[in-house]
């Protein structure tokens, strides 16, 4: 029997680039943020695996913890070779897999329930793959985050995770950005890169920040270094890393950004081939304080670091404020 294609459940991350040290993001003053996510949610201590990304203990049908990734870039949770031996995890047949750098048939696991704290993940065919190749023992992929808030503390080292369907409490984030959903993924659209419009994927998977051909011929990007990305599947892709002048998502910029642009079959799968699109990793994400990515109300809010913010109240203050940092 020939293997189905999962192309809304695999979409996965790609591993940090070998290459130099990425030149730090020049400083200046973005738009302020206050408070957090509701305190009742439960908190998660987060360990930092390799490539700077975030993991926090998931148990697999009672056994473990195993150290999984939340990866916001990834249609489908997955789970490495060890665990399915370790948990003895039947067989459910082949897919074929879309990673950053390429399509492969994987194995996949009948995975019956996986829980992250006091949440669980039932019922549901898991990719298997090499641990080398994800950088975690597995991934909590958008197919168990979709009824979730999900907030990143950078800071504190900490994940929150809330039912979506609870209300917010009053005096949330400042910075709100709305998002759109496509194949469960959320797509930033009000955002630009030198001016130029461009759609937005936040990848807590992915180490390095990616853009497509598209975007880099429309910005007119000049190539400062090749850079190899590895994909889930352990294949390579070589791409070309530049600095841009600035990012801008919604009036909050980033300046002197160093980005790699390559052709994936990744955002082929979502249909963002031929449009400018921009997949922001960890590398970037890691910035600011906090994260939050909310999928019941499909938007994502951002917090700024203290010093930041104390320095955007005095701009404001002798009316040279501009949201840029």
């Amino acid at each position: 029997m020939s293997a189905r294609t999962l192309m809304a459940a695999a979409v996965l991350a790609i591993s940090a680039p070998t290459m130099a040290e990425t030149p730090a993001v020049g400083p200046s003053i973005p738009t302020p943020v206050s408070a957090a996510i509701d305190p009742a949610a439960e908190v998660l201590t987060l360990e930092t695996e390799r490539h700077s990304r975030l993991t926090l203990p998931v148990l697999v049908e009672g056994t473990g913890p195993f150290a999984f990734m939340i990866d916001t870039g990834s249609q489908a949770t997955a789970v490495t070779h060890e665990i399915r031996t370790t948990a003895n995890l039947a067989p459910a047949g082949k897919a074929v897999l879309v990673g950053m750098a390429s399509r492969r048939e994987v194995e996949l696991a009948s995975v019956r329930r996986i829980e992250f704290g006091t949440n669980s993940y039932t019922n549901f065919s898991a990719p298997v793959l090499s641990r080398e190749n994800v950088g975690a023992d597995g991934i909590i992929g958008l197919d168990a985050l979709q009824d979730f808030r999900v907030l990143i503390d950078f800071r504190k080292q900490t994940i929150a995770v809330e039912d979506a369907s609870v209300k917010e409490k009053r005096g949330g984030f400042e910075i709100v950005v709305r998002a759109r959903s496509r194949l469960g993924q959320l797509l930033i659209t009000d955002a630009t890169v030198e001016g130029v419009k461009v759609t937005v994927i936040i990848d807590t998977g992915a180490q390095a920040s990616l853009g497509n051909m598209a975007l880099r011929d429309k910005i007119r990007a000049k190539r400062a270094q090749d850079v190899i990305t590895t994909d889930v599947n352990g294949v390579d892709i070589v791409g070309e890393m530049a600095i841009v002048r600035s990012l801008s998502i919604e009036g909050l910029a980033l300046t002197d950004v160093p980005l790699t642009f390559a052709d994936t079959p990744a955002f082929d799968a979502l249909g963002l081939r031929d449009q400018p699109v921009l997949s922001i990793g960890m590398q970037h994400l890691a910035l600011f304080d906090r994260v939050a990515i909310d999928f019941g109300r499909q938007r994502i809010l951002f917090d700024v670091p203290a010093d930041v913010a104390r320095a955007m109240r005095q701009a404001k203050q002798s009316a040279n404020y501009r949201p840029r940092f």
